[in-house]
């Protein structure tokens, strides 16, 4: 057993199998539904792309950058120059995951249309709520993908700048990060509410 737990990559496939047993479960006990069972899947696929795009965004605003003036200079670098790239690249694919299945999500259960629109075509509370989460994950992941890390390449630098860009980048990319972690509290109330209150 711990050696399948001492490999990230082997824990995260006997999670994929331990799912697959879960599977096997739900078409024995219900059959199996193809329609069901996609709209099930990219909600299943969204929730997990979700949950590691909003802890990566909360690792940064709640642990990462409120801690770096209590690392010494001589260890900074680890976490700029090996730590904080991966967890952008994670982050950055996250969003793109979250987005792709909330999408197909939508497609899936009929509403995309009407959620994107924010029920004005249909005039569905609902819908305008769950339009509302939509919004604001796009406009998350567009932050992260074209505001934060251009910024944080320059401020880790990753990519050529002078100190007073690598400053002024580090300062854009902290303000979008602290939005995107404002915005993450509003977009899920309406997710949850869409699903739980209408």
């Amino acid at each position: 057993m711990t050696g399948l737990l001492t490999s990230l990559r082997n824990a995260v496939i006997a999670g994929f199998v331990l799912s697959g047993g879960l599977l096997l479960f739900y078409a024995l006990q219900q059959g199996y539904d193809g329609y069901g069972f996609a709209a099930f899947l990219f909600r299943w696929l969204h929730v997990l792309s979700g949950i590691m795009l909003i802890g990566l965004l909360y690792y940064f605003n709640f642990v990462q950058l409120p801690n770096m003036s209590k690392i010494p200079d001589a260890q900074k670098p680890a976490i700029g120059k090996v730590i904080a790239p991966a967890a952008l690249w994670w982050l950055r694919w996250a969003g793109v995951a979250t987005i792709v299945t909330g999408l197909g999500l939508g497609h899936l259960n009929g509403y995309l249309h009407d959620a994107l629109s924010l029920g004005l075509t249909d005039g569905v509370p609902r819908h305008t709520m769950i339009g509302i989460g939509m919004w604001l994950g796009l406009i998350m992941v567009f932050n992260v993908w074209f505001l934060i890390w251009p910024n944080q390449k320059r401020a880790l630098g990753l990519v050529e700048a002078e100190p007073a860009a690598k400053a002024r980048a580090a300062r854009v990319a902290l303000l979008v990060s602290r939005l995107n972690t404002a915005l993450s509290l509003p977009m899920l109330f309406a997710m949850v509410a869409a699903q739980n209150l209408f």
